[in-house]
């Protein structure tokens, strides 16, 4: 007996569920896939982030957005959405079906979940670069304190540093700012990591 085979959709289905749905959905090659479930962590890491950058760049003409903001990926149409992303000076939309992508991010935030961090480190990072106003890029751990940050230099090339200590403090080029991991893991109770069956 064969498998039933997987069910493609036209962007112009996509964009319209997208448009209509309570969840976030994102689209590649005729595919849909929901960007929803969250865990207790996931959910007290983001709050945090996204409660520390409204603090730091209030007094600053620099912008976060939360995770129902929709981001236009070049390389990715029609758009993804981020955990957070934030800009300095001023957000520029594209009206995409009627709902609005931000153009320009400098700044895009991922809190990794185990089942797509291959993705977000890997094929994601690469369309997200295709993003001209594109300077910096957070990877969040949830199961423990660990952050990856990816900073575009002025000729291009992408520096790399990690930090996986509470009082290591993350600085932000792309909106000048900085807070330490002890408050992006503030509330964070930390389990055990599921091992993959394959892994």
């Amino acid at each position: 007996m064969s498998a039933q085979p997987k069910r493609r959709y036209t962007l112009e289905e996509y964009l319209e569920l997208d448009k209509n749905s309570d969840e976030r959905l994102e689209y590649w090659d005729g595919e849909i896939f929901s960007m929803a479930g969250a865990s207790d962590e996931h959910d007290q890491i983001e709050g945090n982030l996204h409660f520390l950058l409204r603090l730091r760049l209030d007094e600053s003409k620099c912008r976060a957005f939360l995770a129902n903001m929709r981001i236009k990926v070049p390389t990715m149409p029609p758009y993804r959405y981020g955990d957070l992303s934030a800009l300095c000076g001023g957000p520029v939309f594209e009206k995409v079906e009627e709902v609005d992508a931000l153009t320009n991010p400098t700044l895009i935030i991922k809190v990794l979940s185990q089942s797509t961090e291959a993705y977000d480190r890997g094929d994601k990072f690469t369309h997200y670069k295709s993003i001209p106003s594109f300077r910096e890029y957070l990877l969040v751990a949830q199961h423990r304190p660990h952050i990856t940050q990816f900073a575009k230099r002025d000729d291009g090339e992408w520096l790399h540093r990690e930090y996986n200590d509470l009082n290591d403090v993350v600085k932000l080029a792309s909106v000048d700012c900085e807070f330490s991991l002890s408050e992006v893991y503030q509330n964070v109770s930390f389990k055990p990591r599921p091992t993959l069956l394959n892994e």
